[in-house]
């Protein structure tokens, strides 16, 4: 899981002190703790999600301080410890690193399937938000529901940034 360690050339350029969201992977997501601490060693603010108790929502965010500032949250994620933010957080993020099962071509992600992140991306600029999938998870086409939030691009091991939407 090194390959996500270091955002690769070839996609949206976030400069240093920039907000970067992304996420603690869990099972097999591709991503690594690891890149949480070369963003924060980088210069870059990082956000991480925390799920409120109750039905799905928006998505809560918190500041990532280090992996001692982790602890176990909803769903046994690895949440921040400290006080969360609110949905509206976002809209300071140069780049949000949203996890996937898989994402099409077109932008269309496919999540675990509640919905969370697509509650809390609805008026994120797409050229912001990036699906992290493994090569084989990157395909030609997914079904679509009307609030599914399209992506503007795939990160995979193979090939690192790749814009999605175009032909």
């Amino acid at each position: 899981m090194t390959w996500i360690a270091n955002l690769p050339e070839g996609g949206p350029r976030v400069e240093p002190g920039a907000v970067i969201a992304a996420y603690v992977p869990i099972g097999s997501e591709p991503g690594t703790t690891a890149l949480l601490e070369v963003l924060r060693e980088g210069g870059f603010r990082v956000l991480l999600p925390k799920v409120a108790a109750g039905p799905p929502a928006p998505l809560r965010w918190a500041w990532y301080d280090g992996p001692e500032s982790l602890h176990e949250g909803r769903f046994g994620l690895l949440e921040p410890g400290g006080d969360s933010t609110s949905p509206d957080a976002l809209g300071d993020a140069a780049l949000i690193l949203v996890p996937a099962l898989s994402v099409d071509r077109h932008g269309i992600r496919l999540g675990r399937g509640a919905g969370y992140y697509d509650r809390s991306i609805p008026e994120v600029d797409t050229d912001k938000l990036v699906a992290v999938v493994f090569d084989d998870e990157l395909v030609d086409e997914l079904p679509t529901d009307d609030f599914d939030v399209p992506m503007g691009w795939s990160l995979t091991p193979g090939e690192g940034f790749r814009r999605l939407g175009t032909s």
